[in-house]
């Protein structure tokens, strides 16, 4: 299946000057959608890991079916104050600013082993985010897998370290 064709280009979102890669024409395609997540979890073949992380939102849309299917247990990591329990934080620099994710304390144990799973690897910020809580907590990412990655932002500059691999490339 040509998971290219399922993705959608909208110019000028969120604002002027870009150009948004839309997947909700992958998601409401049954057979793309299955095709994503099997062509996600066949990267994870062969890795030993215990858990898949994956951000809000989209990372969820491909993080937990991708553990379903991997029979892993899933940690979501969200924005503040969106999850329910005592959390860890982690503050990133993005284009113009900050941001901050979240996850619960208790959400990876010493010496677990992690994937990351994600819809987009643009300029890595929130990847980078999400490695450093892992490792704060004394977790170890054995690999990062995204649906889509835009070469042409250098996001795996930030990662450098990390096995990263992406189904889609533009």
């Amino acid at each position: 299946m040509n998971l290219y064709s399922l993705i959608r280009d909208v110019k000028d979102f969120p604002k002027e000057g870009i150009l948004f890669k839309d997947i909700t024409t992958l998601l409401q395609d049954g057979e793309g959608l299955v095709a994503s997540i099997d062509q996600i979890a066949s990267k994870l073949e062969g890795i030993d890991f215990d858990l898949v992380v994956g951000p809000e939102a989209r990372g969820f849309i491909f993080g937990v079916p991708t553990a379903y299917k991997l029979k892993k247990g899933f940690v979501p990591v969200r924005k503040p104050g969106k999850l329910p329990y005592e959390c860890i934080e982690q503050t990133y620099d993005l284009e113009y600013g900050t941001s901050t994710i979240e996850m619960h304390i208790d959400a990876i144990k010493k010496g677990q082993k992690v994937v990351i799973v994600d819809d987009l690897l643009a300029t890595g910020g929130t990847t980078k985010a999400m490695i450093d809580l892992i490792e704060k907590m004394g977790g170890t990412v054995e690999k990062i897998v995204f649906l889509i990655e835009l070469k042409d932002l250098n996001g795996r500059d930030l990662l450098k370290g990390y096995e990263i691999e992406s189904i889609l490339q533009y």
